[in-house]
């Protein structure tokens, strides 16, 4: 397999790394208090925040931040904030819920793929919204470099990985803003031993192919799903202007992404609940009866709670709930979000219904993604916010 390269990173030369480093730009969408207070907080040192864009502000003024953004890279590459690291790094991110480790690398595009059904080495593991793509596209095409908040997945519960790494010099260590933890960043040594213990991984794919697939699945992506897709569309793009020997070593097929053991214990899989807004919950608890199944989703309706019938396989139920919802505000109007605390859901029933399902098993994830290919949409959440990947690391895709 040839899935994994070692990548060129940049890290910053700034003073101040807990200025530079800011949360994913898919995070808080709907607080704008965070944004602003990250924004006062950076003030006007160099940051990653003047590097992405927050979705909170799609679609506000958007050719003239992109613009901004892409002006932003060029003036901190022309003025040598960057220096380069050759080589994989060792990730240690400590949040309430313990220290994750990942590894950062680099993944060749053109193993990986978010159709479903696909036979890649690195597959998404949730649908892929189409509408979501074209604005990340707009962002990245133009942009000399990709600052990645994309989190791969890898199933290693013998931790085969970690166990070989060999760590060299400290390249960064401090406090991230806002309540995101701490992060250490070492560079790994003995890249040569790590990444044959990555694909010891991928055989077999364990599809019901069985020995008869000609797949070997390596990774799985657990959050940043557009945001490789957006990757993916722009590769697709750009290598068909090159020549083949062009394609071949071209900066855009590569992505940087940090790669981390499902089996990690700081990795926490919580579900992401259904709300409904709607003048008829009566018809829609109804409804939602008739599915029926071995397995079973609390309700909460003004306040109260009752029990539901749902099928036992947490993909299953989902697919089947996400069809039923969408039917019932087809003939009955509403809308529907996506909750992540149960708390949360249970104050929104006071004008709806809220869905409340149970997580995924972890250890049946791979057996899903090879199986049935992609899972429903919004199946399950990585940790809480706060948890979710800070921009520290850049790559050069021109």
């Amino acid at each position: 397999m040839n899935t994994i390269t070692i990548p060129r990173i940049l890290l910053p030369k700034v003073a101040d790394m807990s200025a530079w480093a800011v949360i994913a730009c898919d995070q808080f969408t709907s607080d704008g208090e965070y944004w602003r207070n990250l924004k006062a907080f950076v003030g006007d040192k160099p940051s990653a925040l003047n590097l992405i864009y927050p979705e909170i502000f799609l679609g506000h003024n958007a050719e003239e931040r992109i613009g901004r953004i892409n002006e932003t890279m060029y003036s901190y590459l022309e003025g040598g904030l960057f220096a380069p690291v050759d080589g994989l790094v060792l990730v240690e991110r400590t949040t309430q819920s313990g220290t994750r480790t990942g590894i950062m690398l680099a993944i060749d595009l053109e193993d990986y793929s978010f159709e479903r059904g696909a036979l890649t080495p690195v597959r998404s593991t949730e649908e892929t919204i189409a509408e979501r793509i074209p604005p990340r596209v707009q962002i990245r095409e133009n942009a000399p470099i990709e600052l990645p908040h994309i989190m791969l997945l890898y199933d290693d519960p013998q931790n085969a990985v970690l166990s070989v790494v060999e760590r060299g010099e400290v390249l960064y260590d401090f406090d991230l803003n806002m309540g995101g933890g701490h992060v250490k960043g070492t560079r790994i040594t003995d890249p040569e031993e790590v990444i044959p213990a990555f694909y010891s991984l991928a055989d077999p794919c364990g599809c019901r192919l069985g020995g008869n697939c000609p797949a070997r699945l390596l990774f799985v992506v657990g959050d940043g799903n557009h945001s490789l897709a957006a990757a993916k569309t722009c590769w697709e793009n750009v290598k068909q202007g090159l020549t083949l020997a062009e394609r071949e070593s071209h900066p855009a097929r590569f992505a940087l992404v940090e790669a981390v053991n499902i089996h990690d214990k700081a990795l926490n899989f919580e579900p992401i609940h259904r709300f409904v807004k709607t003048d008829s919950p009566d018809r829609f608890i109804k409804g939602l009866q008739a599915i029926g199944g071995e397995g079973k989703a609390t309700v909460f309706v003004g306040g109260k709670r009752g029990a539901v019938h749902i099928p036992a396989e947490v993909p299953s139920a989902i697919r089947v709930l996400d069809e039923y919802i969408a039917s019932f505000i087809a003939e009955n109007g509403g809308e529907v979000d996506y909750i992540h605390g149960d708390e949360q859901l249970l104050s929104l029933s006071s004008c709806g219904v809220g869905v409340k399902l149970p997580a995924i098993d972890r250890s049946l994830l791979f057996g899903y993604v090879a199986e049935d290919g992609n899972l429903p949409r919004k199946t399950f959440s990585l940790g809480e916010a706060n948890e979710k990947r800070y921009y520290v690391e850049a790559k050069a895709i021109k």
